[in-house]
């Protein structure tokens, strides 16, 4: 049974729902408020890799690849946890996971992550844990010996060294129906799990687990239950000397959210770092889509099928650029699915787009983003080929006035392009701005 994210799955577990859309009261806000802010220029002045472009594909482990391009794998909901890799004790069925793996390098993709997660019946404390929304059961248990989690990882890493180049520890670590475990047990797992991986192969680079920051359907600081959750973690990572590369948040806002609403879930996540003093890394947006159902009726399910498709696909890479967010996996390439709110498929919106803001920005310097305040166009300015070129749009719906002195022509998400004619053009969606 497929596992989904536990953001779709949150329609299944109310349990969560309190956790998630609880706000921590207005003081803690105003203590980091600005925190994020140093995150938000890390990406200045570098160049655009293709590695920003990541992607979820289901069934990649039975041959399934994407009709568009993409610059880095993610491996979860691929029949590649730990509870399926390793069936019985030191007894191990690899052959999912190197078709996922062989299938990428056959396509040109080096950049791939493992999530590693999943306690298999045999080793969980907790065999009524998980089973929610085809979580295996026990899955989302701790292991009893940690001596067993040691040994998986060991065997993962050096199985595939130099061929998975990058591994997370958990998937939605503060979610129930990913971890039962406490704080601390996560920071064991990852403190071991760091030190097995560079052991093996000291160039993998070790992602810290995915926290889920998704709020309810108003509000713009995290729940409290995160806030107390990562304080914790951050506090025993300190103590291990910040054994991770990467920091990781599944950014995903309430089902009729926008990506403003997606843009303070960032925020509030950089807010959190900087509160309990966490050393500035790179971030990853683990897994990202619009439109998750759930929790309460508050957050109906919502297909997302006319222009915002195309456009929320857009704003989630360019907002990555803007905010300071190094890499996002959308979630996911694959059939049509009702669990998600935009769909990535060939000849989608969402998949034209995807495709679209690779061909204006990747192997561009990016030069930073103005704007967006009071309802103004969002301005992001890159040099690619030599030439300025800027995307333009708006984190409303509302169309505004942008002047366009210096450039000729106007390219849309569908791939056309066309003369400017006068000195300013109306803008919504994003939009590229030659000359």
């Amino acid at each position: 049974m497929r596992r989904f994210s536990a953001l779709t799955s949150l329609a299944v577990a109310g349990a969560l729902a309190v956790s998630l859309i609880a706000a921590p009261g207005a003081s803690a806000g105003k203590a980091h408020a600005k925190g994020w802010k140093k995150y938000q220029n890390n990406l200045k002045n570098s160049v655009v890799e293709r590695n920003l472009f990541g992607m979820h594909v289901f069934n990649v482990e039975d041959g399934v690849w994407p009709t568009v391009p993409i610059g880095s794998l993610r491996l979860w909901d691929n029949e590649t946890t730990w509870s399926v890799l390793e069936p019985a004790p030191n007894q191990y069925n690899w052959a999912k996971l190197d078709n996922a793996v062989a299938l990428a390098e056959q396509n040109g993709v080096n950049d791939i992550l493992l999530a590693l997660a999943g306690t298999p019946a045999w080793a969980t404390d907790d065999p009524a844990s998980g089973g929610a929304a085809g979580v295996l059961p026990g899955a989302a248990g701790v292991p009893r010996n940690m001596a067993d989690w040691d040994d998986f990882v060991r065997e993962v890493a050096t199985r595939y060294k130099g061929r998975i180049s990058a591994y997370q520890v958990w998937n939605e670590a503060n979610l129930l129906t990913f971890s039962t475990a406490t704080p601390q047990e996560m920071a064991e797992l990852t403190k071991r799990a760091y030190d097995v991986i560079k052991s093996v192969d000291p160039g993998a680079t070790v992602v810290a687990p995915s926290m889920g920051t998704r709020l309810g359907s108003k509000g713009t600081t995290l729940s409290k239950k995160l806030n107390r959750y990562l304080s914790t973690y951050l506090s025993e990572l300190k103590k291990d000397g910040w054994p991770v590369d990467v920091w990781a948040a599944h950014t995903y806002p309430a089902s009729l959210g926008t990506p403003a609403d997606r843009g303070n879930l960032i925020k509030g996540f950089m807010n959190l770092l900087k509160k309990y003093k966490a050393p500035t890394k790179p971030i990853w947006d683990t897994e990202n889509n619009f439109g998750l159902a759930g929790p309460g009726p508050q957050n109906p399910d919502q297909d997302i099928v006319d222009s915002r498709a195309s456009s929320w696909t857009a704003q989630t890479y360019l907002d990555a650029l803007r905010y300071g967010i190094s890499r996002v996996y959308w979630y996911a390439w694959g059939p049509e699915n009702d669990l998600v709110g935009i769909q990535m498929y060939d000849g989608t919106p969402a998949a034209t787009a995807y495709a679209t803001l690779q061909d204006w920005i990747v192997g561009a310097t990016y030069k930073g983003c103005k704007g967006g305040n009071k309802g103004k166009p969002v301005d992001c300015r890159f040099v690619k080929d030599g030439k300025n070129v800027k995307v333009v749009w708006t984190d409303s719906a509302k169309s505004k006035k942008f002047n366009t002195k210096g450039f000729s022509e106007v390219c849309s998400l569908n791939g056309t392009c066309t003369p400017i004619n006068g000195k300013s053009i109306r803008v919504s969606d994003p939009v590229l701005l030659t000359n």
